[in-house]
């Protein structure tokens, strides 16, 4: 099986926010634990996704330590990505994608080319998540045997946001494709579904 991911990112500080927001920090424990729980019990041969601060990264983090192979998949250079996607936001995610980045086997790697500014820089990331986790089944692992499953884990609220929701889209297009998906709630208000 090959399990490809996408999330929310951890929400931004906001002084006084009374209610909960998309991903709070104070969630990410319990995420971990959820995602922990699913990948021991579905044991994917492959994790395909980006690398942001919050889903993305507890993915990643929680698929190593199972000894699940990665593929991490960013718009841009990593560096750039490091600023703009992950310590943009609170908690010390910088050094988990330090650590995640320098752990990957040769190629499983993929840094597009597209413009920092680009507004369709992560749409166009998420069709090429899509892309490479077909790819990747398409190839006979001598562990696995031939892979035909595909999975998409979802990390998020469940809520669209008024604007673009690439969470959503990417929901949206493993629908399209028929992949079964597994969703797990990141602020906290609901169980896994």
């Amino acid at each position: 099986m090959i399990a490809a991911f996408a999330g929310r990112r951890i929400d931004k500080e906001a002084a006084g926010e009374q209610q909960p927001g998309k991903f709070p920090l104070a969630q990410v424990e319990r995420v971990r634990r959820e995602v922990e729980q699913l990948l021991e019990q579905r044991r994917p041969a492959v994790v395909v996704g980006s690398a942001a601060c919050g889903a993305d990264l507890i993915v990643l983090e929680v698929a190593g330590r199972l000894g699940i192979r990665r593929r991490v998949v960013l718009p841009f250079d990593r560096a750039t990505f490091r600023t703009k996607s992950v310590t943009d936001r609170p908690g010390n995610w910088g050094p988990l994608f330090d650590a995640v980045i320098a752990a990957l086997a040769p190629g499983d790697l993929i840094e597009q080319s597209f413009d920092a500014n680009d507004p369709t820089a992560y749409t166009q990331t998420t069709a090429e998540i899509f892309r490479q986790a077909e790819m990747l089944a398409s190839v006979h692992d001598p562990q696995h045997g031939p892979i035909q499953d595909f999975l998409a884990l979802i990390l998020w609220d469940g809520d669209t946001r008024a604007r673009r929701d690439l969470t959503e889209a990417f929901l949206n297009e493993a629908e399209r494709r028929g992949w079964p998906t597994v969703e797990i709630q990141t602020n906290g208000d609901d169980q896994s579904r």
